[in-house]
């Protein structure tokens, strides 16, 4: 089984991804941003959009979904935020399944950043969707929900198999990772990781998806020993300005 996954940049430094299954010709659109990138980049592959699965309520992470639901795409996210995701056509919660085609999708709900965000995990294809929760390098703010939270997460994204591909919302490793230095800054594979990622950036390439296994070894939010350290760091990390 082979999933074809597209990053679209949109909006100041948002990704929207495109899964496509070529066994059946469907499509879906990850947290759409805003639809025209993602018409286009669909466009030029030949793809139709046929869902969008949506992580969580905020704009720049749902501003497309009215244009793509107008062009036949169904959009899909959790009930709990329903009120807050006007076009929502079908909802889903923790346990729940979604599929693109024969493939299969997990529904996690990973509250912290939105009291009702969700994950999308595609085992098959030892992929992740996380939209503001994991981040390369960090994990997202706290808008409405606890430390604990956030950190009951982060401990069950550390359960995956370390091959697991994670596709985030946003391209923050390099603030990220001046941040995770100031914690860990005798961790060498952090090190390691903050040169190529600041090469990276430096070239205009992205650093995104990301693994488990990498962050394990450098995200110090995915290694915060318990809740209290992860809200210590998490606290330290809102003030930070380096």
């Amino acid at each position: 089984m082979t999933l074809a996954i597209v990053r679209v940049p949109v909006l100041a430094d948002n990704y929207a991804w495109l899964i496509h299954d070529p066994a059946s010709g469907e499509t879906v659109a990850v947290d759409p941003g805003e639809a025209a990138p993602v018409q286009a980049e669909a466009a030029a592959r030949g793809w139709t959009i046929g869902q969008v699965w949506t992580t969580h309520w905020h704009p720049d992470h749902t501003g497309g979904n009215a244009a793509l639901q107008a062009q036949g795409a169904r959009i899909i996210g959790l009930a709990a935020e329903a009120d807050k995701i006007r076009t929502l056509d079908a909802t889903v919660g923790e346990g729940d399944r979604v599929r693109i085609g024969a493939v299969e999708a997990a529904v996690w709900h990973v509250p912290g950043h939105t009291a009702g965000h969700i994950a999308f995990h595609i085992e098959a294809a030892d992929a992740i969707f996380t939209g503001d929760t994991l981040f390369a390098l960090g994990c997202g703010r706290l808008f409405e929900g606890t430390p604990a939270e956030m950190f009951a997460n982060m401990q069950r994204y550390a359960t995956l198999p370390g091959a697991t591909q994670v596709y985030c919302g946003h391209e923050y490793t390099e603030s990220n990772g001046r941040f995770a230095l100031t914690v860990e800054p005798d961790n060498a594979a952090l090190v390691a990781r903050m040169a190529t990622v600041t090469a990276q950036r430096a070239a205009g390439e992205a650093t995104v998806p990301t693994t488990i296994g990498v962050e394990r070894a450098t995200n110090p939010f995915l290694r915060a020993a318990d809740a209290e350290a992860f809200a210590t760091m998490r606290a330290a990390k809102d003030s930070f300005r380096g």
